[in-house]
């Protein structure tokens, strides 16, 4: 049975039993304490806690769901994968225990001809928490499980959490016994790779307090609600049902690891078992090629972008730990052009989008691998020269701050290290530099773990929120009376505040507009009864709820009170032309570049602009006059500027363009400009009419990461001013050139190449100046054995290039014959700098240019480097030259020796 199949008769189950289908939430999802959801339940955690309302009192969903915290065990384990997708049924206080047990048991074994998935029931186990008696009562004597296939297990294994205070408790998990082939017999407790989890029933009844572990927490008493929330597995029950070894040989995810395989000239599976713990180093590397490229494919789809922090380096380490695996499995061409194209394939037909999405996420995908292998070019180059400061000391191990260096911030793989280290008869400090990746991994923890207090610290939000939502009438007038329903200080309601303090207010109704969708907050004024506050900010820090920062500028705040909210006019206006105006600017982008230059992001405020769109190149000078022309042609004609409320699914076949990694609800607000010229998903403020926005002019457009693309842009009076500022600068030029503005161009370039010939001329002087010593430096010639010498400082101020060519000068006008060494010192500012360069005739002879210059430079207190015949350096204290230069005659003497 495919995967899609799997999907569609567990979504058709639980929909006929009174559930509600609710798409998967993006991967990136908006939750302080997540990079990425991780679990089925996560979009449904404020109806769990009480921050809202649940919308139905039954859901299911499949979950697109991203875990790296054990991305070392893909491939080694039949369990681990980066990306999964979780099929729930959730419940919000409707039915519990027996019906949860009776729906996922009735799923699992009834036959695949009636919609079932036609598991053998004899050979699935159930595990329970230690004192669930009622969950033990159900399995046997509803269910009709033996006793004996019932295991009772401790907290840290059947006892769910959010790891924070809040909704738990016990819960059951559904094991299958794949066979002795796979391990020992004994059940999950033995062995859980032979017995797999394919089912979690979260049985949310309690409340916890605080704790440190997985099982070190009180249970501090029942919720008034009990829940329901179970995952099963898709990967798992795919592995199950396709009758495979493990989740990275199923359906959605062996092609690629076929393709990866055929690449490679590998051939899977040929030196492994069954069991896990039996794979060939190669079958765990085509493992995770496979897992990481699906998984980047999804990221990707889902509006991520490479990046060196957050959601973005998680993808960028995926896809470059992919890459790299397959360079160690042989394969040293693109990769990803290979595997994309199959990983789309598998995926489409549970995600569809991917096939209209592909354009935009290879080019990302494909800049990534580019990007990296430049990498890997300039990681060598950093190696070398590590390696070559670990053998000048006389040492064989390179320390783990060096590994740590070259993995953490040149994203140089660790193994990759390693083996080149290897290659030059070096070891690694492999324990020092896995200390400085746990201590990475820890800090890391504690900011996730500090970061864990926002569903705790919320209750006056929810209890503001539990009295309703606040109205937002901002859409069609910019002032109303309205009451304060709640004043914030430190995160605790309080009754009143005076002059001077900064709190949050929350209204009844306000016209202010709360910063989303890249459009920033209102200003403007909240009054009455001799009250005045600023408004600061205006957020929504929970759904419904919309809170003002707010500076109490005279008078005396309190709870209760009505007020006349004001936003400023101005604001609005210039921030309306903004968000339209960033409308315009993706629907231009997209006319002059095809449709997959599409919105990644944006920010916009008043009369300012900016757009991030997926391009794998800088745009040429002719497409950026193009997107400034078609956005103003689009002022000049009057689009209708129009505003529809309607169901997703509609607005989607409408072609509605949505944010990559927003969630929506049902019912979204679809603005649309000039029909279906501009289309898209947004809650923002905008003209009625696109030549309100005035006038539109692109300033800049500039790279912000892999396949990305940033446009930045002025709009209304902004763009005026702006264009203001160019012409009275061109007129100063004109004015200073003393020709009509039209042929400034032409006087600057010519001005330009006057310059740089100019600069060439007194470039061949100086190095003519300096070149005329040579005969002088070569004249100082000893003769130290059989090697002829130079080594002397030579005229101060001679910098780097030009020491190089005055070296090599000087070893010319040594006998070619017979053994010549140049070194040459120069003080640049106090700061010295030193060439050595050795002739052929010295090399053969064992002297070596990178070797004297390592001999030199530790005396000055210098570091450098180079080849056998020229290498250099800089740094140290110009008095210690004569010391270093007596020992170079040292060394050239015990060479000659």
């Amino acid at each position: 049975m495919r995967s899609a199949e799997i999907r569609r008769r567990f979504l058709s189950h639980f929909e006929a039993n009174g559930h509600t289908v609710v798409p998967s939430a993006p991967l990136p999802f908006d939750d302080p304490n997540l990079l990425f959801v991780n679990a089925g339940m996560v979009q449904f955690v404020p109806y769990f806690i009480g921050q809202e309302p649940a919308p139905w009192p039954r859901a299911t969903s499949v979950q697109k769901c991203i875990r790296t915290q054990d991305i070392e065990e893909v491939g080694k384990t039949t369990r681990h994968g980066t990306f999964f997708q979780m099929n729930g049924n959730f419940s919000f206080g409707d039915y519990f225990k027996e019906e949860a047990i009776k729906l996922a048991w009735e799923l699992s074994t009834k036959s695949q001809d009636d919609g079932g998935f036609g598991l053998d029931g004899n050979r699935i186990w159930a595990t329970v928490y230690v004192d669930d008696d009622e969950a033990i009562d159900i399995w046997h004597r509803v269910i009709g499980l033996p006793l004996e296939r019932i295991v009772r297990r401790g907290k840290a294994d059947n006892f769910w959490s959010m790891g924070i205070p809040g909704p738990c408790g016990p819960c059951s998990e559904l094991f299958y016994d794949r066979g002795p082939d796979y391990g020992a017999e004994g059940g999950p407790e033995v062995d859980e790779d032979r017995y797999m989890e394919f089912w979690n029933l979260v049985f949310m009844q309690n409340e916890r307090g605080s704790g440190t572990t997985k099982d070190d927490y009180p249970i501090l008493g029942e919720l008034p609600a009990k829940n329901i929330d179970t995952g099963m597995g898709m990967e798992r029950m795919a592995a199950l049902l396709q009758g495979v070894d493990n989740l990275y040989e199923i359906d959605e995810t062996r092609p690629i690891l076929e393709k990866a395989a055929e690449l490679t000239g590998k051939i899977y599976g040929q030196h492994s078992g069954h069991a896990a713990s039996e794979s060939h180093p190669d079958d765990v590397r085509l493992r995770v090629v496979a897992d990481h490229i699906r998984t980047a494919l999804m990221l990707i789809g889902d509006g991520v972008t490479p990046s060196n922090e957050g959601r973005g380096y998680v993808l960028r380490r995926i896809l470059r730990r992919a890459i790299r695996s397959m360079r160690l499995l042989g394969w040293d061409g693109h990769a990803l052009p290979e595997l994309f194209p199959v990983a789309r394939d598998c995926m489409a037909g549970s995600y569809p989008e991917l096939i209209t999405n592909f354009e935009r996420i290879t080019m990302i995908a494909y800049s990534e691998e580019e990007s990296f292998r430049r990498t890997l070019v300039k990681g060598s180059f950093i190696f070398d020269a590590a390696a070559d400061e670990v053998k000048a000391a006389g040492r064989s191990t390179l320390s783990g701050d060096h590994a740590f260096t070259l993995h953490d911030t040149y994203g140089f793989p660790v193994d990759l290290t390693l083996e080149m280290a290897a290659e030059q008869g070096l070891n690694v400090d492999i324990e020092a530099f896995h200390r400085l990746m746990t201590a990475q991994r820890e800090r890391a923890k504690a900011d996730a773990k500090a970061n864990k207090s926002a569903h705790e610290n919320s209750p006056a939000y929810r209890q503001l929120r539990d009295v309703g939502e606040t109205v937002f009438s901002g859409y069609t007038e910019l002032q109303n009376e309205s009451a304060i329903r709640g004043v914030i200080r430190d995160g605790e309601l309080v009754l009143s505040v005076g002059p001077g303090e900064i709190v949050e207010v929350v209204l009844d109704e306000t016209p202010f507009y709360a910063e989303s969708g890249g459009q920033v907050a209102d200003e403007g004024l909240i009054t009455g009864n001799g009250v005045t506050l600023r408004v600061l900010d205006v957020q929504r820090p929970v759904k419904g709820l919309i809170v003002h920062q707010v500076e109490v500028a005279d008078g005396e705040v309190a709870t209760g009170m009505i007020v006349s909210a004001q936003v400023d006019p101005e604001w609005r206006r210039s921030a309306r032309q903004a968000h339209s105006g960033t409308h315009i600017v993706h629907a231009a982008l997209r006319e002059v570049l095809g449709p997959s230059a599409l919105q990644s992001g944006s920010y916009n405020k008043p009369g300012y602009l900016r757009l991030d769109f997926a391009w794998g190149s800088a745009l040429s000078d002719t497409s950026k006059r193009d997107l400034e022309e078609v956005s103003n042609r689009a002022l000049r004609a009057d689009l209708p500027v129009g505003v529809q409320y309607m169901p997703l699914a509609r607005a989607r076949e409408l072609g509605a363009l949505a944010l990559f990694g927003e969630t929506y609800d049902a019912e979204v607000r679809v603005v649309e400009i000039g029909g279906a010229w501009s289309r898209e998903l947004c809650g923002g403020t905008h003209v009625d009419h696109s030549s309100q926005v005035g006038a539109l002019t692109v300033i800049g457009e500039a790279s912000v990461g892999a396949g990305v693309r940033r446009v930045e842009a002025y709009v209304g009076l902004e763009a005026i001013r702006f264009l203001a500022q160019e012409r009275a600068l061109v007129n100063a030029v004109s004015e200073t050139l003393k020709v009509p503005s039209a042929e400034v161009p032409d006087r600057v370039a010519a001005l330009v190449e006057r310059l740089r010939t100019v600069e060439k001329e007194l470039e061949r002087g100086r190095v003519a100046a300096v070149l005329a010593g040579a005969g002088r430096l070569a004249a100082q010639v000893q003769q130290v054995g059989d090697v002829q010498l130079v080594a002397v400082p030579a005229p101060d101020g001679v910098t780097g290039a030009d020491l190089r060519t005055l070296a090599m000068d000087v070893r010319g006008r040594l006998d070619e014959a017979r053994p010549g060494v140049v070194v040459l010192t120069s003080d640049v500012a106090g700061v010295v700098q030193f060439v050595a360069s050795v002739n052929k005739a010295g090399q053969r002879s064992g002297l070596s240019a990178g070797d004297l210059v390592r001999e030199f430079a530790p005396i000055l207190g210098a570091r450098g480097g180079g080849k056998a015949d020229l290498a250099q350096g800089a740094g140290g204290e110009p008095v210690k030259v004569p010391a270093a230069l007596q020992a170079v005659i040292r060394a050239v003497a015990a060479a000659g020796s």
